[in-house]
């Protein structure tokens, strides 16, 4: 059947990994803020110990969404997600009873298993067996759980916490994960049928690149300028994006309160799916690496705003803004590289290029960890993370010479 029919079987693999996205991203990247949060409070660890285990967790999670694609072709998509999930819950369930620090990195290490068979490589990788021609659509829509873990999975750990403590409410959140994605994996996530793959590369839509050619490998990507031109840029947004959303509770909560603080993530979450499914209309049509450095600049302008004010509408205001860039900073990539590399090397390049820019934003929560603690408050991390944001808008705009084949 034809991928551009809604009865596709590829649309209900899509609708998997929407909800594979909410936990990954619900635990293993919004979660983050409220572990800090909590862990501050119950054990007394500075910011800039909890923040380098974070680090530490984006480190690992980094190498290892490089081989993701090997892993999905040696495992299969529905064993490679299953044991991601198994991942993902077993190390969150297990953080509110840690004792030592050292029993935080070892939990996190194990998260980063679960980030790597749930998150944007592992939904890449598998929507590109079933699609081409509404490639970009596909990875879009799943994409938008990465928000909605926001909506969900956060104020879900957030208010049973403050119902029935942190030791209960992590636990549960992921028991719920367990119940509701399983079936989903189990009945839709797998490879497509034989006589699918011919009959959808034969119809690639115009502006994308060929779907002839030698498939790179990642030796030529690292060594390619034009893999750089998209991998730099969004290594440093990211960066500046994953610093502020671990650190948000702990930034808003003095101003707004905990639980107050937990909407606001919520809100940018709200807008980060609206501006996503919104812009996914359009983006085809759009020059993505000027959309990408509005989207930039946007989100500089935001954090500067947050600087500026402790009254909680503007803080809420100014997090929904910033909320507009989250979902499609992190669909971009994925999109520009569809469309300036051959298709033959799509996953390879894509999963490459997040596997940099995990290793990269891995030192951001930590690095703003240290700076407030080294200067008392959040002002300096947030005028750093503007910084960066500004440059990275600076660096996507040029673009290289068309990739061959």
């Amino acid at each position: 059947m034809d991928e551009m029919s809604w009865r596709y079987g590829g649309w209900r693999v899509v609708v998997a990994c929407f909800f594979s996205a909410v936990c990954a991203w619900g635990f293993g990247f919004y979660g983050h803020g409220v572990f800090l949060a909590e862990l501050h409070k119950i054990h007394g660890w500075s910011t800039g110990l909890i923040s380098s285990a974070t680090t530490l967790y984006y480190l690992v999670g980094g190498l290892l969404v490089a081989f993701v694609g090997d892993a999905v072709a040696r495992l299969g998509p529905k064993r490679f997600v299953l044991l991601g999930m198994v991942a993902m819950a077993l190390s969150a369930s297990v953080i509110p009873f840690i004792t030592a620090p050292w029993q935080l990195f070892a939990a996190y290490i194990l998260m980063a298993f679960g980030w790597a068979g749930m998150s944007l490589a592992a939904v890449v990788t598998i929507l590109g067996l079933w699609f081409h021609k509404r490639r970009g659509m596909a990875i879009s829509l799943a994409l938008n759980g990465a928000s909605t873990g926001s909506i969900i999975v956060t104020p879900a750990m957030v208010a049973l916490s403050a119902w029935l403590g942190f030791a209960w409410s992590v636990p549960l959140t992921a028991l719920g994960m367990v119940v509701v994605l399983t079936p989903m994996v189990l009945a839709w996530v797998n490879r497509p049928p034989a006589d699918v793959g011919p009959a959808v590369v034969a119809s690639l839509p115009s502006g994308s690149a060929p779907a002839s050619g030698r498939a790179w490998s990642k030796a030529r990507a690292l060594r390619s300028l034009a893999f750089w031109s998209v991998t730099l840029p969004f290594a440093l947004g990211i960066s500046a994006q994953v610093g502020f959303i671990v650190h948000q509770l702990a930034i808003l909560e003095p101003s707004v309160g905990s639980v107050n603080a937990g909407f606001a993530v919520a809100l940018t979450g709200v807008f980060a799916i609206a501006a996503r499914v919104l812009l996914s209309f359009f983006i085809d049509r759009l020059d993505q690496r000027t959309v990408t450095a509005v989207l930039l600049v946007n989100q500089a302008v935001a954090l500067l705003a947050i600087t500026r004010t402790d009254d909680p509408l503007s803080l809420y205001v100014a997090c929904s803004a910033f909320g507009v860039t989250v979902g499609n900073l992190i669909t971009l990539p994925a999109l520009i590289i569809q469309r300036e590399f051959p298709a033959a090397s799509f996953a390879t390049v894509a999963n490459l290029s997040t596997a940099v820019n995990g290793l990269t934003y891995a030192f951001a929560p930590g690095i703003l960890g240290i700076l407030r603690d080294a200067t008392g408050g959040y002002t300096a991390p947030l005028y750093a993370c503007i910084a960066t944001e500004l440059v990275a808008a600076a660096i996507i705009l040029p673009r290289p010479r068309p990739v061959p084949a």
